[in-house]
């Protein structure tokens, strides 16, 4: 497979809930498949949010909050109203910065997995995969098995678009195995799918046919995976 490429790991800045997070990649197909391991990000700002949130003290909140902020700012070399950068690279610069600052300060607390999580989209997207896997294994090894399912996702896309096919296809199937209320299991499928597009077609073949029957954005996804499969 060939290696990812730093615009398929780019993360998106959006919000969607975490149960529906395959139905938000079907919603917007386009895009679906330029990010890789970092979708996972987009699921904790709306869906885990909640999840830290009433657990959680609010000044850890605040913190991460902040930081969530600066990593969402406007790219715009004039400047303009509220917070904004004048380029990407800056913008990445002031959000490591920002997430490093709640990770060490609140480390052991949610809010540090979490900061974790955004530090491992970030270093990716400065195309520092050693750092990025170091932050993707911290919150694959959370005792919390929502979080650490996230981290595995992540993990396996980094692995399997870097040239670790087999490191990130055991992931994979272990989240297959083992779905949580932040990783679906046809979520992990239609992750493994994507990966073996290009190695091993025909099991990704074998992988999404079943989903084309289930519900409808589901289905949509796993058709326009088969699309892009070799025929036959």
């Amino acid at each position: 497979m060939d290696r990812i490429t730093r615009k398929e790991l780019k993360t998106d800045k959006f919000a969607v809930e975490v149960e529906h997070s395959v139905e938000y990649v079907a919603a917007h197909k386009k895009q679906a498949f330029q990010y890789g391991a970092i979708a996972l990000v987009v699921v904790l700002i709306a869906g885990g949010i909640w999840y830290y949130r009433s657990h959680q003290h609010e000044q850890r909140q605040q913190a991460l909050a902040q930081a969530v902020d600066v990593m969402q700012a406007m790219v715009n070399p004039g400047g303009g109203p509220g917070l904004t950068f004048p380029s990407e690279a800056a913008k990445n610069a002031a959000s490591e910065k920002a997430f490093k600052e709640v990770y060490d300060k609140y480390s052991g607390s949610a809010e540090a997995i979490v900061a974790a999580t955004y530090l491992g989209a970030i270093e990716t997207d400065m195309n520092k995969l050693s750092e990025a896997e170091k932050y993707f294994q911290i919150v694959a090894d959370s005792s919390d098995k929502n979080y650490a399912s996230l981290g595995k996702l992540s993990l396996a896309q980094l692995y399997m678009g870097g040239g670790r096919q087999a490191d990130g296809e055991k992931l994979l199937r272990s989240l297959i195995d083992n779905p949580t209320m932040f990783v679906s299991k046809e979520q992990a499928t239609i992750a493994l799918a994507h990966g073996l597009t290009s190695s091993k077609p025909a099991e990704a073949r074998k992988l999404l046919d079943p989903l084309k029957t289930e519900r409808p954005a589901v289905g949509q996804v796993a058709i326009t995976l088969l699309g892009q499969l070799p025929a036959q």
